[in-house]
């Protein structure tokens, strides 16, 4: 479905989507870089924070793909071609990012011989059975991704800042819901 040309901003499912799964992956990590020691109570809470965190953000990251797909998106901003493609590939990514993150977080957890058990709730994730040596690649490729994705998140705030500070155009505004 194709955007109508008289919206230029972003709707507010599209914002609230964007800035839920934006404060999710804030949590995420936070959750996995302060859970604590083997062992310890802290890293059982912080860890059973990440997990919910990631299947919120799996969850949120499928809706909001839906929604896009049926809703559209407003009119690009740029004029370069050059830079609308590198937009559309970090969103891509992005986009990549918020579903294989997440999946791949399960299968390991899986992978490793146990079910994604979300505290608070009798729901338990299995996707695949016991495999070791798929536990340690997909771990590895966990830890990689979310490295890796810390540069391409930041990559995606400062160009939506740079175009706000030195362009002075309404691609940061589109996603903040406040049009000029």
């Amino acid at each position: 479905m194709r955007p109508s040309a008289d919206r230029r901003g972003y709707s507010k499912p599209a914002i609230l989507f964007h800035w839920a799964i934006v404060i999710l992956i804030a949590i995420a990590f936070l959750a996995i870089e302060i859970r604590g020691p083997k062992g310890s109570e802290s890293r059982l809470i912080w860890t059973n924070v990440h997990f919910w965190a990631g299947s919120l953000i799996l969850t949120l990251s499928v809706l909001r793909l839906l929604y896009r797909l049926w809703h559209g998106t407003p009119p690009e901003v740029e004029e370069a071609r050059v830079l609308t493609f590198l937009a559309r590939l970090v969103h891509l990514s992005l986009y990549v990012f918020t579903i294989a993150q997440p999946l791949l977080g399960i299968l390991m957890i899986n992978a490793g011989g146990h079910p994604l058990s979300l505290a608070g709730t009798n729901l338990n994730i299995q996707l695949v059975g016991a495999a070791p040596l798929a536990h340690k690649v997909l771990e590895d490729t966990h830890v990689f991704i979310g490295n890796a994705f810390y540069w391409i998140i930041g990559l995606h705030a400062f160009a939506a800042i740079g175009h706000h500070i030195l362009f002075k155009d309404n691609t940061l505004r589109r996603m903040l819901g406040t049009m000029r």
